[in-house]
């Protein structure tokens, strides 16, 4: 299958391109700076520029956008839909750009985080970006046309970045990053659609 991987470069993707390349999959880098082709999930226009360059893909992965964080007692509304644009409204614009893109039965894959499930303090922006996601992914599954597919990775922190995040998520169990890329190539290779997999370690 040919896959455009967004955020490739990123945490995940240096772990996923590599699996997806050893099953035999042609997999396409794009990121904002760097990889094949240049895509910013908060520019809609970029989006649709990258489908036109890529062509029919069998398959969209979503890796790259992170919501900020945030203080309750100063959020406003317009900070949590700068924190929205890329993360929720970007992911949302690649599935609805690219049914018009994308070959047959190809599959979208996006990625939220666990606080669409679990609140925790600072993170009001991730938790509804999240859950706006799931949503959405159930929505999605079942209009989608010609037989594509969407599912959603829902991770916890991540092992590899352990060291980076565990300051602001004391007590959070990290998810292992083989069963993290394990979650992404099921939803790339498998039958699914209007799944959320719950990657919580």
């Amino acid at each position: 299958m040919r896959i455009v991987v967004i955020g490739g470069a990123g945490t995940i993707g240096r772990r996923l391109v590599p699996a997806l390349r050893s099953r035999n999959h042609d997999v396409i880098v794009a990121g904002r700076t760097s990889g094949d082709v240049h895509v910013d999930l908060a520019a809609p226009a970029t989006i649709e520029a990258m489908y036109r360059e890529v062509g029919a893909v069998d398959g969209v992965v979503s890796i790259a956008a992170h919501g900020a964080l945030d203080d309750f007692g100063t959020l406003t509304a317009d900070a949590l839909h700068e924190n929205m644009r890329a993360k929720f409204f970007g992911q949302v614009e690649l599935v609805l750009t690219g049914q018009r893109h994308c070959a047959d039965r190809a599959s979208f894959t996006l990625t939220s985080g666990i606080f669409a499930d679990q609140a925790w303090p600072h993170v009001t922006g991730g938790g509804v970006i999240s859950g706006g996601l799931h949503s959405f992914t159930l929505s999605a599954a079942i209009e989608l046309p010609r037989g594509m597919r969407i599912n959603t990775v829902s991770p916890t922190m991540i092992g590899d970045s352990f060291d980076a995040f565990a300051d602001h998520f004391p007590g959070m169990r990290p998810v292992p990053m083989n069963e993290l890329v394990d979650s992404y190539l099921d939803c790339v290779e498998g039958n699914s659609t209007g799944r959320i997999i719950r990657a919580y370690g």
